[in-house]
């Protein structure tokens, strides 16, 4: 179906029609000397993800009201053409469409599910949809990775974990809880359990009674000291390949937390975005920092990874120390303790790159043109904090709400995309970025920036606004022509 479009002036974006997001300026907007900035589509609502194809139609995906939202707001695939044309391709109402890959002929898009995470094939030629992968623990708090295809033609993907910090509590209420009721994480290899279980209050029962959770356990179930959890191939936490008809599923790695962006660079190793734990709760983790993971087993031949590499989660931070170390203990909440009982699993870091915590890490690209410049870096959007929610402290309150460059040689990064003062626009009344959510480059050489929208926090609620998502281009001057 084809979608009605406006064209808009530079006049217009300083009068927009949403409250929450009255203006855009490109000029409000910081980039390196020599790139300027672009509006290519506003209104968008939730958008989580994109694609571009080779002959330069983007595709965006939107969230909608799976955040959830109010009035309803469908969770669309949007198809823009190089001429212009906006229509949608399809929607996936259930949990709603995150990542999009583009591959002979088919988009392969992520979708989050209810209970379930999955991957569905759409042909774009017939329109004929197929789901390919199904059955990856979800319901929680955490979203599917990919899917990607690496250079041996398999597809990649992940799913993140179904709790907050390795416990299903109230803390994550909304999506743990009070549509999910018997979600849980699932390890992907066997684990014993240390038995320290949390003790909480329980808000699905009609009196302020506790409970007691185990980790890998639903709410209100605990968990036995010495006792064994299974490994299963579906796992939460996990990154997998497969054929692109998704049959010989491999579990390459789990204990990634929230593993939404993922890309194969131009040297063949494939990255990962990670986020990382809160400072909240009963079960609070303080001073995590967002990282980058290189996933080492994916170098291996196809079905010949046997035990998948261990990332962390429940039990480490992202620089390797214990969640129950001193350096992450919490000024508020109750402290961690060790779910997995010693030995632990062998970790598999380091990480590539660690950002400030709660950044947000989420999807990413690899500038593979001379022309755009910064080739072989890796281009990161980061989202940007959910502090005072998930941390008590002033200097969370500004971190992410930008594009970094990340060399995964060195370590090192600097900004690229960001506004004039830290946060998101509309803290300070401009018409620059709110909340980065994805990176793509374009076959001109141009870099597609996904803008998610307003979304707004406080210590106690979470409120994202339709309507305010955008689509900026970024160009090298001289590199290719505005949209």
């Amino acid at each position: 179906m084809t979608l009605p479009t406006v064209a808009a002036s530079p006049e217009a974006l300083q009068q927009l029609p949403t409250p929450a997001r009255p203006r855009l300026d490109p000029a409000d907007v910081v980039l390196p000397p020599g790139y300027r900035a672009e509006v290519v589509l506003a209104g968008l609502s939730m958008p989580c993800g994109m694609g571009v194809d080779d002959e330069g139609t983007v595709y965006v995906l939107e969230g909608g009201s799976t955040w959830p939202t109010r009035p309803h707001l469908p969770a669309r695939i949007l198809r823009l053409r190089p001429d212009g044309t906006l229509d949608t391709l399809g929607e996936e109402p259930l949990g709603g469409p995150r990542h999009i890959a583009l591959r002979d002929g088919a988009a392969y898009v992520s979708a989050k599910g209810g209970h379930q995470a999955r991957i569905v094939r759409y042909d774009l030629a017939d329109g004929g949809v197929t789901t390919i992968v199904d059955g990856l623990p979800d319901g929680g708090w955490h979203e599917p990775g990919g899917p990607v295809f690496g250079p041996d033609g398999l597809m990649y993907f992940g799913q993140g974990s179904v709790s907050q910090n390795g416990v299903v509590l109230p803390q994550g209420y909304v999506v743990d809880l009070a549509r999910h009721q018997r979600v849980h994480d699932v390890p992907g290899v066997d684990v014993t359990l240390t038995g320290n279980d949390v003790v909480t209050h329980d808000p699905t029962a009609p009196y302020p009674f506790y409970a007691t959770t185990g980790a890998f356990k639903p709410f209100g179930v605990p968990a036995e000291p010495g006792e064994v959890v299974r490994g299963e191939l579906r796992c939460s936490s996990g990154i997998w390949r497969a054929h692109p008809d998704g049959s010989g599923m491999e579990l390459l790695a789990w204990g990634v937390r929230n593993p939404y962006g993922m890309v194969f660079a131009e040297d063949g190793e494939l990255y990962v975005t990670d986020n990382d734990y809160e400072e909240t709760g009963d079960r609070a983790i303080a001073n995590d920092p967002d990282r980058v993971w290189r996933i080492d087993a994916a170098r291996r031949p196809h079905g010949e990874v046997g035990t998948p590499a261990w990332y962390g989660f429940p039990d480490l931070c992202g620089d390797g120390l214990p969640v129950w170390h001193e350096s992450h203990r919490p000024s508020r909440g109750r402290p961690a303790e060790q779910l997995i009982a010693d030995p632990l699993p062998e970790w598999a870091g380091p990480a590539v790159w660690l950002e400030q915590p709660h950044s947000a890490l989420c999807g990413l690209d690899v500038s593979r043109s001379d022309a755009f410049g910064m080739r072989g870096l890796l281009l990161v959007a980061e989202w940007g904090t959910l502090a005072p929610m998930n941390s008590p402290r002033a200097e969370d309150l500004d971190h992410g709400f930008r594009v970094v460059a990340v060399d995964p040689a060195t370590g090192s990064a600097e900004p690229f995309m960001a506004n004039r003062h830290p946060g998101p626009a509309s803290a300070h009344g401009s018409g620059g970025i709110e909340r980065p959510v994805d990176v793509k480059v374009a076959p001109d050489g141009s870099l597609y920036v996904l803008d998610f929208g307003v979304s707004t926090v406080d210590p106690s609620k979470h409120l994202s606004y339709g309507h305010t998502g955008v689509l900026w281009r970024v160009v090298r001057d001289g590199s290719g022509t505005a949209s």
